[in-house]
């Protein structure tokens, strides 16, 4: 008896991914470490000092952590409730967190307690930020209200209620120390100056704003907010420059890179998506386990933090390059130690032993070979193979009819299974390396179930989606039928013209010819 060949899988070339130096950068990280925290982590803040630690928000705590240590190396939980917003001056040595009770508290770096705890919002407090003089910090609250309080002698500035609800999020201009910028839940964004009693500019977002962040020049405001990235300028006025919709959830957090060239945000749907400044193009792109709350890159890019719902911290860090230069890489064997012998022809004398090759074969080959026809079909519908590699149902199709058997395997089927089936040919029959064989799927599976449409919704549905499949490619057919035509009337119409050139040419030249002659 001869062996079993297992089935012939079509191979068809696949289009390679587009590899460019943003692609090479943004996969120079190693794998992330996981640190699991006791809440949502709703900030994450980078130190602008060297060691540049960075403080994590969740639940009532904030923890510092070293750029490399999988522990807080320091804690602050002197909260009665929930923690917000931890930030850090310019000089790294003071850091300011809002609280669910609705107080602000300010701590040293170096101790425990809070140096000052500024009180004067009467709901929790989501926003805190300093101002560039660092001499100032500015907060939003929940009761709408946007806030301006003087460190040394912890009192309230000025206080800004033009907000209709929550502000959530804020940043500071860092060319002008009387500047700073709320965004609220009621989808706008506010610029404010310390110096006015009321806001300087208002930009509508259209969407409840979540992030918002200054360009360091000043003049390039981003808001994030619902499925959009909006980019303003800000010294038009508030005119949108381009606006982004490259997420499917909410877009929660925003960042940029230490250059300034590249953009970052963070959302629900678990992808940060990284866009260049000068063209708003999404360049590369991570994906994450659970919904994004929070993002931070430190300076240089050398660590990327991910804060998530479930309360776990991602962080990768960057690989170190390496110095091919100093490093003596171990000598490999040359490449003829690995085929030595390859091409050697055995002599008349030789005696010859041949190693017996094991062969694997597919689930599927295994049911081919015990004649089982049904449920070889049942094994190349499941999801993973149907999804992934449709060459291989198709293959195991096409080996079914021609040893007669696809019509016996697609017969004795429940409602379930020809819904598989149908919507499988339904989606792929329009693809060309699939059509000859699905065509004839398709008509044996109308031919054996026809007996039974309108017996099942759900059937007579695939068949419909079936039917508009097949109208719509060959409508398609009949459309590139049409442009083929008007293509070859165009072809003809040139070749006309470039033949009738010809023979003028030829013509003048006999009339010349004969006009010489005669005056000879």
């Amino acid at each position: 008896m001869a062996a079993y060949k297992p089935v012939v899988v079509q191979a068809c070339p696949k289009l390679g991914e587009r590899i460019t130096q943003d692609t090479l950068y943004w996969r120079g990280y190693k794998t992330p470490v996981q640190i699991k925290e006791f809440g949502a982590v709703n900030k994450i803040d980078f130190s602008p000092v060297p060691p540049y630690n960075y403080a994590v928000t969740a639940s009532s705590r904030i923890h510092i952590y070293g750029r490399y240590s999988q522990e807080p190396i320091k804690t602050f939980s002197r909260f009665r409730d929930a923690a917000y917003c931890a930030t850090y001056r310019d000089d790294g040595r003071l850091l300011a967190a809002g609280s669910e009770d609705g107080s602000i508290c300010l701590f040293d770096v170096s101790g425990k307690a809070p140096l000052r705890q500024f009180e004067g919002h009467s709901k929790p407090v989501h926003l805190v930020g300093f101002l560039s003089d660092k001499y100032r910090i500015f907060s939003g609250g929940d009761d709408y209200s946007s806030n301006l309080w003087d460190i040394a002698s912890a009192t309230e500035i000025i206080s800004y209620s033009e907000h209709t609800d929550y502000v959530r999020c804020g940043c500071a201009s860092k060319v002008n120390a009387d500047v700073f910028i709320t965004g609220s839940y009621d989808h706008t964004v506010k610029l404010f100056d310390a110096r006015t009693k009321s806001s300087v500019m208002t930009i509508e977002h259209g969407h409840p704003v979540e992030s918002v962040l200054l360009f360091p020049s000043g003049g390039l405001l981003v808001s994030a907010g619902g499925r959009y990235v909006k980019v303003w300028d800000v010294l038009k006025g508030g005119q949108l420059l381009v606006s982004l919709k490259n997420h499917h959830k909410t877009v929660t957090c925003l960042c940029l890179n230490s250059s300034g060239q590249r953009l970052l945000s963070g959302s629900l749907d678990r992808h940060v998506k990284i866009y260049s400044t000068t063209s708003y193009k999404v360049v590369h792109s991570f994906n994450y386990a659970t919904s994004i709350l929070s993002l931070a890159l430190s300076p240089e890019d050398e660590t990327i933090v991910v804060g998530m719902t479930n309360g776990v911290l991602n962080v990768k860090h960057r690989k170190p390059e390496e110095k091919s230069e100093n490093s003596q890489k171990k000598r490999q064997p040359a490449y003829r130690t690995y085929v030595k012998g390859k091409t050697y022809m055995p002599k008349q004398e030789d005696f010859c032993v041949s190693k017996p090759v094991k062969r694997v074969l597919r689930k599927y080959d295994k049911l081919l070979r015990s004649f089982q026809s049904s449920k070889a079909l049942d094994a190349v519908l499941e999801p993973p193979i149907m999804l992934h590699t449709p060459e291989v149902t198709v293959a195991v199709m096409q080996e079914l009819h021609r040893r007669g058997t696809l019509r016996s395997a697609l017969a004795g089927r429940d409602e379930k299974q020809v819904d598989l089936l149908l919507t499988f040919v339904a989606r792929r029959v329009i693809e060309p390396r699939f059509t000859p064989v699905l065509v004839t799927v398709a008509d044996m599976i109308t031919d054996i179930y026809q007996p039974v449409v309108g017996q099942s919704a759900i059937v007579d549905k695939q068949f419909l989606k079936l039917q508009q499949a097949i109208g719509k490619e060959i409508d398609y057919q009949e459309e590139l039928l049409e442009v083929l035509g008007m293509m070859d009337t165009l072809f003809a119409t040139f070749t006309k013209k470039k033949d009738t050139c010809l023979e003028e040419n030829k013509s003048n030249g006999v009339t010349e010819i004969i006009e010489t002659n005669r005056n000879y």
